[in-house]
């Protein structure tokens, strides 16, 4: 038992901060808060909402799940996203797509798109929030970000 004890004591992790006294090992890091997102972000792409002749950008800051992991997680675990931020879901074929909100402590606007057209628009609040719709990609937003957009709108991921 005092050796379980010792190998503990002597590599404490600081679970409140997510740190570890122990050097990593090659090829293995410890993640920081960015590190370990499971996205990838993309530089010089936006989100682009079109309504009748208006043109609004809903997000400059844009990040894509593309991976079975990236989509599961999401916004789990973040405190906060920025404004001008979007996370797209991007998949093969349109289909039966839910969200939750577990583990994610604030509230979003999520767009569900076939073809670039809004199928969908829903403010989901932090921790209960459960929607679903068709779709053939996701735009998850800061809440109030899609206020303006209606269903039948075109909102684009501009590359």
């Amino acid at each position: 038992m005092s050796a379980i004890r010792s190998a503990y004591t002597a590599h404490p992790y600081n679970y409140r901060s997510g740190t570890s006294d122990r050097p990593a090992r090659i090829g293995v890091s410890i993640p920081s808060e960015r590190s370990s997102r499971p996205v990838a972000s993309v530089g010089g792409v936006r989100v682009v909402h079109e309504s009748g002749e208006a043109k609004t950008t809903l997000a400059s800051d844009v990040e894509t799940a593309d991976s079975f992991v990236s989509r599961a997680r999401g916004l789990m675990f973040r405190r906060s996203v920025p404004e001008g931020y979007a996370l797209v879901f991007e998949f093969d074929g349109r289909g039966r797509r839910d969200v939750h909100m577990v583990f994610v402590p604030f509230p979003i606007d999520v767009l569900w798109l076939v073809d670039g057209r809004v199928e969908r628009v829903e403010t989901l609040p932090a921790w209960r929030g459960l929607g679903a719709a068709d779709a053939d990609r996701l735009v998850e937003l800061p809440a109030d970000a899609a206020s303006d957009v209606e269903v039948g709108d075109a909102v684009r991921v501009e590359r």
